[in-house]
């Protein structure tokens, strides 16, 4: 089975490569932190105009209508340049909750909006150290209005509306919520990745609408596999911009009259690198391809295309400081912004041991059952 991009998804990360390049750069992201900003809201209209932003919603409501592979391609390149824009909270998260499960006004109203930048969405789940499903999520929805607490919630601050994870009558179930009414405060928390603002969201009692999907449950699980998969294809590309980032200081910087990359220790760190982005990538492959073509597959795809790429981008992020000495650990240099965005990625999505559980759940013949 060969999981190689085709031409056309070659050119498309070429195109996106080469605009992200271009606008996402280190200079331009320490702008954004002086500045105190929270998105690059130039680049996110001006992705909106190229269509990024429908790539995966159906051409019905104003998409593309493209797969998942061709959605992870830009992903990837997404991670690669490290964005400052919601596009994983909004087009991954929020977009694909209401193409999954919404009812036919629903999409009507949303998708169109959210393909072309309109609106900018986020996806509400944590609740802090608390549970995420079932009985044991503390927001509830009960005749048309939300109640509870959802932190951290990734971009909460510049979204005009919210996909909610809500307990409704003790089964999940999602809600959407319009952010600027009575009834929703929203406050900003101190977040390690400076690029990437998050908060707590205070419902009480704001008004609130469920999406109409007949099978909450599968559509939650399904929703959040899918988001694995884009999120390994996002860490991919931090993971290989790390590994461009030590492999080019190692050859610019000279030791004791000789190139830092002539070291055999510096070439075994570069090189356990390729392999876990190399295996990371082809874990975020099958998984795609499971996502189009055997649902039942992707539970075990997407867990372990999620590990193996947080883990991949871990020791990319890592090695890549050690590489650079000191000075890898300045403001000045590069390196922090993909360990910042690395840490973030890791813990968002539950973390590991949730996934953990999840593959093991679902390898044939395992007796232990699904988080």
């Amino acid at each position: 089975m060969n999981f190689d991009l085709s031409d056309e998804q070659k050119m498309l990360a070429e195109q996106a490569r080469g605009l992200l390049n271009e606008r996402s750069t280190p200079h331009r992201l320490r702008a954004l932190i002086d500045a105190g900003a929270e998105w690059d809201e130039p680049l996110w209209r001006e992705i909106g105009e190229m269509g990024y932003l429908g790539a995966s919603i159906p051409e019905e409501y104003g998409g593309l209508g493209m797969t998942e592979l061709d959605l992870g391609v830009i992903s990837e390149e997404m991670g690669r340049a490290n964005v400052a824009i919601p596009f994983f909270s909004s087009i991954v998260l929020a977009a694909d909750a209401i193409r999954l499960a919404g009812s036919e006004s629903q999409k009507a109203e949303w998708l169109p909006r959210l393909a072309a930048g309109e609106t900018v969405a986020t996806f509400a789940y944590a609740e802090g150290a608390g549970g995420w499903t079932g009985s044991a999520l503390r927001a509830t929805f009960e005749q048309g209005r939300i109640s509870g607490i959802k932190t951290p919630v990734a971009d909460g601050g510049i979204a005009d509306m919210a996909v909610v994870l809500v307990n409704n009558d003790g089964r999940p179930a999602l809600a959407l919520v319009v952010l600027d009414q009575p009834g929703v405060t929203r406050s900003r928390l101190d977040s390690f990745d400076q690029l990437r603002a998050h908060y707590a969201i205070a419902f009480d009692g704001a008004a609130a609408e469920l999406l109409d999907g007949h099978a909450a449950a599968h559509a939650i699980d399904r929703l959040f596999d899918r988001a694995a998969v884009q999120g390994a294809f996002e860490a991919v590309g931090g993971a290989e911009a790390c590994l461009t980032m030590a492999r080019d200081y190692a050859l610019e910087r000279q030791i004791f009259g000789r190139s830092l990359a002539s070291y055999q220790a510096i070439k075994h760190k570069l090189a356990d690198i390729l392999v876990g982005v190399e295996l990371a990538r082809s874990n975020a492959y099958y998984a795609a391809w499971a996502a189009l073509n055997a649902a039942d597959e992707l539970p075990l795809a997407a867990s372990a295309a999620r590990l193996s790429a947080i883990g991949a981008f871990e020791n990319a992020a890592r090695e890549n400081i050690q590489v650079h000495g000191g000075i890898g650990y300045t403001f000045e240099a590069n390196c922090h912004f993909y360990y910042r965005r690395e840490r973030t990625l890791a813990l968002s999505l539950g973390g590991r041991e949730p996934w953990a559980n999840r593959l093991i759940a679902h390898i044939p013949g395992s007796q232990v059952e699904a988080a």
